[in-house]
């Protein structure tokens, strides 16, 4: 497997198989900080393109082993969306896969950022925003498609670091590196025997079927804001569900964003689907406590208190 780093030298690059015949490699740069994988932006004389390469760990946390399949996902999820004409201003071209070197090469989308500002508390979601981003969920979950990669190892790893990890009492994790004094309002959730055994059920449901396709990490990380509009990246948590899932998560990160209600509103007005409101609930809850007491932390500005009252929020979203 050729192993790529943002330091591997040009001519290196070159030797992958999809250039044109004389394609001149002017720039190679870190496209952003990304979580999972390695992503390049590749400019040329010709074009300007985004390498994307799996490893077998999670970048962001390299202790963290992951399945380096994953890339087939995004591979298959993207494909799949292409072919369908209202999708095609959501998501970037594919201009080449190589699954032997775990390599997925897009178009550019350009430069852009991500949603993650919203995590200040301090602007809101504009409603034409929350329309587009509704609007991919509505045509996404419309889709049937006729098969799609179970994906279990990529659940089994989010799985943990959902349902499992943020509610373990002694998970080696001092949330008080995170913010003095969370570390003891967390010990209140993690030693609730009634919530941990319903998110226990929660992930059981998570990792059964579904007859839904998912993005499966629906959150502000993965809307990406370009010239031309919303795109959505990074389906590789991908998977066949239950459409609940994609759509707490999505209000979850509106909660700890701290965005109107008006603004969570407008989403489940405007999602077209029926929804089975005590799922979405609980999935809802769930993200929001994982994301506050577990190890894939935010940059969310909020006082101990404010996480204190989101937190029981949420409990009382799971418990209902």
């Amino acid at each position: 497997m050729v192993d790529l780093s943002e330091n591997t030298p040009i001519q290196e690059i070159k030797k992958l198989s999809f250039w044109e015949t004389g394609e001149e490699i002017l720039k190679i740069e870190s496209a952003g900080p990304s979580n999972m994988n390695l992503v390049l932006r590749i400019q040329t004389d010709l074009r300007s393109v985004i390498l994307k390469q799996s490893k077998n760990f999670v970048r962001k946390f390299p202790q963290i082993p992951a399945p380096i399949e994953r890339i087939n996902v995004e591979f298959e999820f993207l494909s799949l969306l292409g072919k369908e004409p209202k999708m095609e201003s959501f998501i970037p071209e594919i201009i080449h896969f190589d699954p032997e070197n775990h390599l997925l090469v897009t178009e550019d989308l350009g430069l852009g950022i991500d949603f993650s500002w919203i995590y200040t508390g301090e602007k809101s979601l504009k409603i034409e925003e929350i329309d587009q981003l509704t609007e991919f969920l509505n045509i996404l979950h419309g889709l049937n498609p006729k098969s799609f990669p179970l994906n279990k190892e990529m659940r089994k790893l989010n799985h943990e670091h959902i349902f499992n990890f943020p509610f373990l009492e002694e998970n080696g994790f001092d949330l008080d590196t995170i913010q003095e004094g969370l570390q003891e309002i967390s010990l209140t959730f993690k030693k609730d025997k009634k919530l941990k055994e319903e998110v226990s059920k929660l992930g059981e449901d998570y990792m059964g079927s579904g007859d839904t396709l998912l993005h499966g990490d629906f959150y502000p990380g993965s809307w990406l804001q370009v010239s031309s509009g919303i795109k959505i990246i990074d389906p590789e948590f991908g998977f066949m569900g239950n459409k609940e899932f994609d759509l707490g998560v999505f209000l979850a990160h509106l909660d700890l964003g701290q965005q109107p209600e008006s603004i969570k509103d407008q989403v489940l007005k405007t999602y077209s689907s029926p929804l089975n409101s005590k799922l979405l609930n609980q999935y809802r809850g769930v993200e929001i406590l994982r994301r506050l007491i577990g190890i894939a932390q935010l940059p969310v500005k909020m006082t101990l208190g404010q996480k204190s009252a989101l937190m029981n929020f949420a409990k009382e979203l799971i418990l209902s």
